[in-house]
């Protein structure tokens, strides 16, 4: 009785293993989806955010507020409205002026979280450069340096150090954003998963797919905690 129950088992777990290796060829393709996504938001959100967070700590009213308008905006609401938003709603007040005006899908995706992460990395390199004692830009300027000077090779450097573990946070929920896609379609890792468990009866999909999830975040972790160590100069 006992070796019978072993054999079932062995068997389920084979079968388990076999499935799971089965599906791995058909998740590749959506999981290079959630990456693409994953890197074209940072590419275009971080430096958008860098430019809002100058804009934001602006002397000038007419440039301050709008953004601070923008960011409640982006912050203040789902990013999966800000989706539907910008995929549904807006190409057709383009529309009105070109009628021929299209929206690809994994367009508007990346569009949508770019504008919307450049609103929290806005204020995560406002809280950096606003930890930057004023002595110091005094100091350069006694020196000669100029504003641009004074900002890339001496405020920019101690930043990057202050920034590093909220960035990294926002980099991991980044990556579990990036399953939002499917709302408008996109064929990304969540929805894939979520298709296949409704096809086979079965969580293992679902399974698998939060593993990868675990794995991307792994390495983003492991990524920021070496940044961490090679920029431990500034402490």
């Amino acid at each position: 009785m006992e070796f019978q129950q072993k054999a079932k088992g062995e068997k389920g777990m084979n079968e388990t293993i076999q499935n799971m290796a089965n599906l791995l060829p058909y998740m590749v393709e959506p999981t290079i989806t959630a990456i693409k996504l994953f890197f074209l938001t940072l590419l275009i959100g971080l430096p958008l955010g860098m430019v809002l967070a100058l804009g934001r700590m602006s002397k000038l009213a007419i440039i301050r507020y709008p953004i601070q308008i923008y960011n409640l905006i982006m912050r203040g609401t789902p990013l999966i409205l800000q989706l539907y938003l910008i995929y549904y709603q807006i190409p057709k007040w383009i529309q009105m002026y070109d009628p021929d005006f299209r929206f690809d899908r994994f367009t508007a995706v990346v569009i949508g979280f770019s504008i919307n992460y450049a609103a929290y990395f806005c204020e995560i390199y406002r809280g950096g450069i606003q930890t930057i004692p004023k002595g110091q830009y005094e100091a350069a300027k006694m020196l000669g340096f100029t504003k641009g000077q004074t900002f890339f090779k001496i405020v920019l450097p101690q930043v990057v150090k202050q920034v590093i573990p909220p960035l990294g946070s926002e980099f991991m929920v980044l990556v579990k954003d990036t399953s939002l896609a499917h709302v408008i379609g996109v064929a990304e890792l969540y929805l894939f998963s979520t298709n296949q468990m409704a096809t086979r009866g079965s969580m293992m999909p679902v399974v698998m797919a939060g593993i990868f999830y675990l794995i991307m975040n792994w390495i983003v972790e492991k990524c920021f905690i070496l940044l961490e160590k090679r920029l431990s100069y500034y402490q």
